[in-house]
């Protein structure tokens, strides 16, 4: 008992030396599981700005991208635990359980928790040329055309998808889902009339929508946007779909079994980041909501994540869409 308490206290001890000494003059990495560009790759980038000032080291962004998020997500958890490699991810995290039946990593069990860092709502448009010219007359034509109703999205676990697959399973409409490659090319023929409606982050439909490119019809948060474009637009929730709420958050995480003080530290320096002026700026101009509340918290952060895994999973089982 003893030789296991002096173990203990050596472990404690050696983890607060090198939390003194964290990052050191090795850089931290913010491992993004997408392509460079996108708004993760721009959340992690605005991100890494803000921490280095508090974090004392740099920090550089390193894009692996492939399966839907779920590469860069098997790199990190399995990474070495020491702080240095961290994964900055998207609702994907929560998702990827139900939509990847060969999921190499436990979202709950394989990463440590460092903090929630914002959320973007989300927008349901149509082609410019649909027929409802609100959201009522839009519920009563997607009815009036039972199976004949496309909606499109960028691909398996993209926000799009999720979102769009929530709103068929609230609603219990009938519609046929299109996937693309891509929210560039789904917006592309949305606009051109081949696909009939959207869900999508508002960071991708508010130009749209402010150029008159596409119909608006709602938002995906519980309250009205407060932003130029889209104050005018109803809630999903107030429209009929009730307790109806989808946005698109990242979060920051670390491999299991990375030094307590390391974690305290790094958390630290995420919720500067995250009162950092010149990085609300940046958030806000990408239509997303920096976090204030308490799941900047470790252990709220993993609370929420498990309530969107139970949140998610079922609808993504009943839908029947998988990927290997």
């Amino acid at each position: 008992m003893k030789r296991l308490l002096l173990a203990a206290t050596a472990a404690f001890a050696m983890g607060s030396v090198a939390a003194q000494d964290f990052p050191g003059n090795t850089p931290v990495t913010f491992v993004v599981p997408f392509a460079a560009g996108g708004p993760t790759d721009k959340v992690a980038r605005d991100l890494a700005e803000a921490m280095r000032k508090h974090l004392g080291g740099n920090i550089i962004v390193d894009n692996r991208a492939g399966a839907g998020g779920t590469l860069g997500g098997t790199y990190v958890a399995q990474a070495k635990p020491d702080g240095h490699t961290l994964l900055l991810w998207h609702i994907g995290i929560a998702t990827s359980p139900a939509l990847y039946r060969n999921l190499k990593f436990k979202p709950l069990e394989d990463f440590e928790y460092l903090g929630l860092i914002n959320e973007v709502p989300m927008t349901l448009i149509g082609r410019p040329n649909l027929p409802p010219n609100n959201y009522a007359e839009l519920v009563k034509w997607i009815n009036d055309n039972k199976g004949k109703v496309n909606l499109a999205n960028a691909g398996l676990g993209a926000a799009s998808h999720l979102c769009g697959l929530l709103f068929m399973s609230q609603l219990k409409a009938d519609m046929t889902t299109v996937p693309y490659k891509g929210t560039g090319p789904a917006m592309t023929d949305l606009i051109g009339g081949q696909v009939d409606l959207m869900c999508d982050q508002t960071t991708n439909t508010t130009p749209q929508i402010a150029g008159g490119k596409v119909k608006a019809y709602a938002v995906t948060s519980p309250k009205r946007l407060n932003t130029p474009e889209l104050r005018n637009l109803p809630t999903l929730d107030e429209s009929g779909l009730k307790g109806f709420d989808v946005s698109i958050w990242h979060g920051l995480y670390a491999p299991k079994g990375t030094p307590k003080p390391v974690l305290d530290k790094l958390n630290a320096a995420l919720k500067e980041a995250l009162k950092d002026p010149e990085f609300i700026k940046r958030q806000e101009a990408l239509g997303a909501v920096v976090t204030t509340d308490n799941r900047v918290n470790p252990a709220e952060h993993k609370k929420w994540v498990e309530s969107e895994i139970n949140k998610w999973g079922p609808v993504i089982k009943a839908a029947g869409q998988y990927a290997d």
